[in-house]
């Protein structure tokens, strides 16, 4: 779930007071600043829609280290120039291909059934948020450490911001006078997909176990029951 003042390349509205609660917000698309303002032209939205399914068909039969940017030129029968032009590098084309299921987490946060969806006590979906995400990143963990960048990449990345903003509105209502932007942070720290492979590869925690530990923190940080 995007934000449209992340997104939007209209100056700047005069800040409103923070809602509490904060209503939900708008669901926006996943893509570059340019894209966003300018709009892709219909040859260019073909072309991008074409080279992540060469991605994603490649990650399919080799996993993302099958995937270069020669490759999927290659599979999508366009020249290496246009693959790099319009995802930049092989982080920018792995972090594409997921932004495709973030958008539907994103769309299940704003309009799916409780407790993700709205409806639920914050609580409850704050519990349902983190079990969601930590089992969408274990269902692809080797696209999600493949894409990974750099942090001051990785955290800035809309997919993140978006995420990250929806925990800090939850933690608005349930924790107000804490600094829920910086709370939410944290939190967001213990679905990172290096952590989860951590706890899970190398130490060989059940997903389960992770599972319950969010919950836990949860509660310890809202002082609301599991």
């Amino acid at each position: 779930m995007l934000y449209a003042e992340f997104m939007s390349c209209s100056p700047p509205h005069p800040p409103e007071p923070p809602p509490h609660p904060a209503r939900e917000p708008e669901l926006l698309a996943i893509g570059s600043a340019a894209d966003a303002c300018a709009g892709l032209r219909a040859d260019a939205a073909r072309n991008r829609a074409r080279l992540l399914e060469a991605a994603g068909r490649l990650v399919a039969a080799h996993g993302p280290a099958g995937v270069t940017m020669e490759a999927v030129a290659a599979a999508a029968c366009v020249g290496k120039g246009t693959v790099f032009r319009r995802f930049g590098d092989r982080t920018g084309l792995l972090t594409a291909l997921l932004d495709h299921t973030t958008k539907q987490l994103q769309a299940d946060l704003i309009g799916g059934p409780p407790p993700l969806g709205p409806g639920a006590p914050p609580a409850e979906r704050l519990h349902a948020f983190g079990v969601a995400v930590l089992r969408w990143t274990a269902d692809q963990l080797e696209l999600h450490l493949a894409a990974q960048p750099e942090p001051e990449r990785r955290l800035a990345h809309p997919s993140h911001r978006v995420l990250a903003t929806h925990v800090t509105i939850l933690l608005r209502e349930l924790v107000p006078a804490a600094d829920c932007a910086l709370q939410a942070q944290v939190l967001m720290g213990y679905l990172d997909p290096a952590v989860l492979h951590y706890l899970t590869k190398q130490c060989g925690m059940p997903l389960e176990r992770l599972e319950a530990g969010w919950t836990d923190l949860v509660s310890r940080v809202t002082g609301a029951p599991a």
